[in-house]
């Protein structure tokens, strides 16, 4: 098991302990590929990514064949998540929050260019070592315990980010 993964089980393993020794009210959230405005260029993550790389008019860096999904979830579904689980007082999870709506990072890539409107190229570049094939949450729990499902669609989100983006960069 990769060393991410076993640092979030510690941490969820730390809170529940804490919980029970000091008796205070805990909720462990599992938060999966989130993005949005705010951002930051570079920061490594597939979204602002690619959206850079096609404002910027270079091509768009697949790493991989592509055809590994991921599942995005718009920040503003997140955060309504999140503030669910803070209301929750018997429920301490782990729930997943994150959208289930799977997608591959090659149509990713032809969505942002899509939206953005660039002409840039895509370029695939191997994959790193124990990349996962496939990344998409099981929100049944969210749903039942929390009432929560995401509600901004990819377009949405996609074209809230890039205006962000866009913005940001006509400033520089």
């Amino acid at each position: 098991r990769s060393g991410y993964d076993e640092a979030k089980r510690f941490g969820e393993a730390l809170t529940m302990a804490y919980s029970r020794y000091e008796s205070v009210n805990v909720g462990i959230v599992r938060i999966f590929n989130t993005y949005g405005p705010r951002l930051r260029r570079g920061d490594g993550r597939v979204v602002s990514n690619f959206v850079c790389q096609a404002l910027s008019g270079v091509p768009l860096t697949i790493y991989g064949d592509g055809l590994q999904t991921r599942s995005f979830c718009y920040v503003d579904d997140l955060v309504t998540g999140l503030l669910a689980m803070i209301d929750q007082r018997d429920f301490v999870g782990p729930v997943n929050i994150g959208n289930p709506q799977e997608i591959t990072v090659a149509e990713l890539a032809r969505r942002v260019l899509d939206t953005t409107g660039s002409t840039s190229e895509v370029v695939f570049s191997p994959s790193p070592e124990q990349d996962p094939a496939r990344r998409q949450p099981d929100i049944t729990l969210a749903r039942g315990e929390l009432g929560w499902s995401p509600a901004v669609s990819l377009e949405d989100g996609l074209e809230r980010t890039v205006d962000w983006f866009r913005r940001q960069m006509d400033q520089l």
